[in-house]
């Protein structure tokens, strides 16, 4: 009888392995023992801390880099950059944004304020809601229609003087928005009150009379000589047509 070896392969019983079975065992690599000593494997690379800086391509792999002393860094600056851009951009925004929200509740209380003022009975009465407009949609001081004399002038309305109109706002001026300067006499007895104004000449009736639509403002950043005055012109607009309605005095 011929005997086969205890370890050749495909003998059953004897704790033979084939090659395949063999490629099935779990391996036991380097990462097993780094990971139950690496206490002492950081120590090593503390220790010996050149051997990784001086492996480029370890470097690449572990996605770092050396910093030298002679290694601008643009990061960092080029961060705060972006950063402040954004800030101002933020701000910018939301000054535009306010802005905005700003004119448009303006607006809207303009085109309510038309309404109003078209559905005045006489004179006296559009006087009235021009100022209670003032105060009471704008949150002004008062709102006054003045009209230069010769001539009657409305109950409610300001007298002015012949070329008082030109003494508010020059010679060819049309509106100003800043100071009060002489207009704070308009308003009479609120006239302390008013730190801003903001004036539009007006032109009634058959020939024409001259005249200003004006409201005062109690703060000094109320009217400013930057601002527009297309929504005051505008309202100006409306009140001498709607004067027109009833004859001159």
């Amino acid at each position: 009888m011929k005997l086969e070896p205890a370890n050749s392969v495909g003998h059953e019983g004897c704790g033979a392995l084939s090659v395949s079975e063999t490629q099935k065992l779990p391996k036991s690599g380097p990462s097993d023992a780094v990971a139950k000593d690496w206490g002492l494997v950081s120590a090593f690379l503390r220790e010996h801390a050149g051997l990784i800086r001086d492996d480029a391509d370890l470097l690449s792999d572990l996605g770092l880099w050396i910093k030298s002393d002679n290694i601008v860094e643009f990061g960092p600056a080029a961060l705060a950059r972006l950063s402040a851009a954004k800030t101002r951009e933020k701000v910018a925004r939301t000054r535009i944004e306010a802005t905005a929200r700003a004119n448009f509740a303006a607006q809207a209380q303009t085109h309510a304020t038309v309404v109003d003022l078209l559905e005045s009975r006489n004179h006296a009465d559009l006087a009235r809601r021009v100022d209670e407009t003032a105060r009471l949609r704008f949150g002004l001081v008062a709102g006054v229609i003045a009209i230069e004399r010769p001539g009657g002038v409305p109950a409610g309305w300001r007298a002015l003087p012949e070329e008082g109109a030109d003494g508010l706002l020059g010679p060819t001026g049309l509106a100003r928005m800043g100071e009060p300067r002489a207009a704070q006499a308009l308003f009479d007895d609120r006239a302390d009150q008013v730190a801003s104004v903001a004036l539009v000449r007006m032109a009634i009736w058959t020939p024409a009379r001259q005249g200003v639509l004006a409201f005062g403002s109690p703060t000094a950043d109320g009217f400013t000589k930057e601002m527009g005055s297309e929504l005051v012109a505008f309202l100006c607009r409306v009140v001498e047509r709607t004067a027109e309605r009833w004859p001159a005095l």
